[in-house]
């Protein structure tokens, strides 16, 4: 159980990471790099973004699975909704967003010009989303680490304290 709490708290926190560090940084400055074409840089952002995508299924299929108690029953409603939203985002990017994008992409390092399209915009607004899920589940789950840690931290104060008055009871009598 104690593995299964730090695999909960710390996958998502890489997770996020990811997100960050590459759909919000990585993404735009290699078009900033001197010598990157625009062909070069969408090359390379298809990689990228293909390679996130696994990683971030990856995590996802973690962090379903230690969610889950030992009667297959995510414990908490709010982890559910969570869960659940996340599952929508990356199956979305999966099977729908990404695909358009790198035939965008293609197009473009082919030298045709694609039609404008919102795919772009929409792909950032689940980007957007799913930091503000793995926000919350990170939040959740760090609270409920912080209360159980203080529940536990409670009872074995009480029973020390119940020591202690047994002691100084035993040595009034």
């Amino acid at each position: 159980m104690f593995l299964r709490k730090r695999i909960l708290i710390v996958t998502p926190i890489l997770w996020l990471g990811f997100v960050l560090s590459i759909s919000f940084m990585e993404a735009w400055l290699k078009f900033q790099a001197e010598g990157v074409t625009q062909p070069i840089a969408l090359s390379i952002g298809k990689l990228v973004f293909g390679v996130l995508n696994k990683v971030e299924l990856f995590f996802f299929l973690i962090i379903l699975i230690v969610s889950y108690n030992e009667n297959w029953q995510v414990v908490k409603r709010t982890k559910q909704y969570v869960l659940l939203s996340l599952a929508a985002a990356l199956l979305l990017q999966t099977f729908y967003l990404l695909p358009i994008l790198d035939e965008r992409a293609v197009m473009i390092i082919n030298g045709e010009e694609p039609l404008g399209s919102y795919f772009h915009f929409y792909y950032i607004l689940l980007e957007i989303f799913k930091v503000i899920l793995l926000i919350i589940l990170i939040n959740k789950t760090l609270s409920l680490d912080f209360l159980l840690r203080s529940k536990l931290d409670l009872s074995s104060n009480a029973i020390i304290d119940l020591k202690h008055d047994e002691n100084v009871r035993s040595k009034v009598v």
